[in-house]
């Protein structure tokens, strides 16, 4: 089975860090993973977008062109990938940020106000982690225990502090 992922959003909401666990995870579990970053020159609000692939079976190219997943944090991230997303797959976008409805009814759409979720949890910058959560529970690609881990091995020493919150924000995403 193989799964192909797009994040998008803004610089610095994390998509390439959440694109980076979601790869790690993978790997962890012994399939094949791509990851491919992409951003803008700006870095901080521009534009970013990342495309993950995990599968059994080895991977041809890195680049993802018709996705079973979406996850758009922001409105032109959402406008540009909507319609590229596979009949039967899936789009978490964050409604907190993006006022538009999803109208294909072949595919499964999840309005998350990730963003507020977030800010009320006094962890504003992870709304990534709120849709990683949601992922986790609407895909069997990845489990949380996966992401949890993959995110333990790969934040820093230094940052280590912030695992705790990192969690939690995760676990708040999966429980919607």
């Amino acid at each position: 089975m193989t799964t192909q992922i797009i994040l998008a959003g803004f610089g610095g909401q994390g998509i390439l860090f959440a694109g980076k666990l979601i790869a790690y995870a993978g790997m962890l579990k012994g399939k094949e993973v791509s990851w491919l970053p992409s951003y803008g020159p700006e870095m901080r609000g521009g534009t970013a977008n990342c495309h993950v692939i995990i599968s059994d079976e080895k991977i041809a190219s890195p680049i993802v062109q018709k996705p079973d997943v979406l996850i758009a944090l922001n409105g032109p991230s959402l406008e540009k990938f909507e319609n590229a997303v596979v009949p039967g797959g899936v789009i978490l976008y964050d409604s907190s940020l993006i006022s538009k409805k999803i109208e294909r009814t072949d595919i499964k759409a999840f309005a998350i106000p990730a963003t507020q979720m977030a800010v009320d949890m006094q962890a504003s910058t992870l709304a990534n982690m709120v849709m990683l959560g949601k992922l986790a529970k609407e895909r069997s690609t990845l489990e949380l225990n996966d992401i949890k881990t993959a995110m333990k091995k790969s934040v820093s020493a230094r940052k280590a502090s912030l695992l705790e919150i990192n969690n939690k924000v995760l676990d708040s995403g999966y429980a919607i």
